[in-house]
């Protein structure tokens, strides 16, 4: 049985859909904390278990019978480290045989904000004696695409990023990669760096958009800080306007880029180009 916690969110839901492409809707549960956001999994036989990483007990019901765990990292900051321990306990009381794990790219070594908390969790996995499997996340290229509608009517893509690279992929690219390591055999206590086949610069991204809209779209880069006070003005959450500022000044510096193609490898095929984002995107 594959348990996947988070199942309701942006990455979660993908993952239960590439793993039923494989896998007996009976094996797969989803993990939710709230069930009722879940009907859609039920209909196509999927077992759905409440699971709150703030409430062992839920974790433990959840996990009860599971093989494999998929643990997709909380997305409340300040307080992941304590709620994925919690499930990394509750993975190894149910005997699970392996703990897959969305990390960040280049957990060891990132000075981004966003890492510490991915890097503490880490240690405590490897130290918890459950087989695991790291899947260091680089940058969704949805981060990008989602503003992309502001983009063409500015005419402008901001950020803070200089020339810097993402390897970026669609949150598709890496389900299916979750789905590969959780279906697949000999994952154990490996570390996967997860990016792109195909690093771009936020200037390159603006180019792709003004080709494919046939308007002027050009990148705009800003400080640090001036990135941050353009995206509060959005009206962005503090936490996460500091966060996105913040992974734009690691960019500068390559925090997220990798000449890694674990990514591509994983899943058998290309990584989804900047070329088809930006369509996919502009076609919504």
């Amino acid at each position: 049985m594959i348990v996947v916690t988070g199942a309701t969110g942006q990455l979660g839901k993908l993952v239960v859909e590439e793993l039923l492409k494989s896998v007996p809707a009976s094996e797969v549960v989803a993990a939710v904390r709230n069930p009722q956001k879940a009907e859609d999994f039920r209909a196509k036989g999927v077992e759905v278990r409440q699971a709150d990483y703030a409430n062992s007990e839920s974790l433990a019901a959840a996990f009860a019978g599971a093989k494999k765990v998929l643990l997709i990292s909380s997305n409340e900051v300040g307080q992941r480290v304590a709620q994925h321990q919690a499930v990394t306990d509750a993975a190894r009381a149910a005997g699970v045989k392996l703990l897959a794990y969305t990390s960040i790219l280049n957990a060891d070594s990132s000075n981004l904000m966003l890492s510490s908390e991915h890097k503490a969790t880490e240690a405590y996995i490897k130290a918890s004696g459950v087989p695991y499997t790291l899947l260091r996340n680089g940058w969704y290229t949805e981060n990008h695409t989602a503003s992309l509608p502001a983009a063409v009517e500015h005419g402008v893509v901001l950020g803070a990023a200089k020339e810097g690279r993402f390897a970026a992929a669609a949150r598709a690219d890496y389900a299916a990669a979750a789905a590969a390591v959780l279906t697949g055999k000999g994952h154990e206590n490996t570390v996967y760096e997860l990016g792109g086949d195909e690093p771009y610069t936020l200037a390159e991204l603006a180019a792709e958009v003004a080709l494919q809209t046939g308007k002027t779209v050009v990148y705009k880069d800003l400080p640090q800080a001036d990135y941050a006070k353009a995206l509060a003005g959005f009206g962005l959450p503090a936490g996460l306007v500091a966060a996105i500022a913040d992974a734009d000044a690691g960019a500068s510096r390559g925090e997220l880029n990798t000449q890694s193609h674990d990514l591509g490898k994983l899943i058998g095929r290309p990584t989804t180009s900047l070329k088809q984002a930006v369509s996919a995107a502009l076609a919504r």
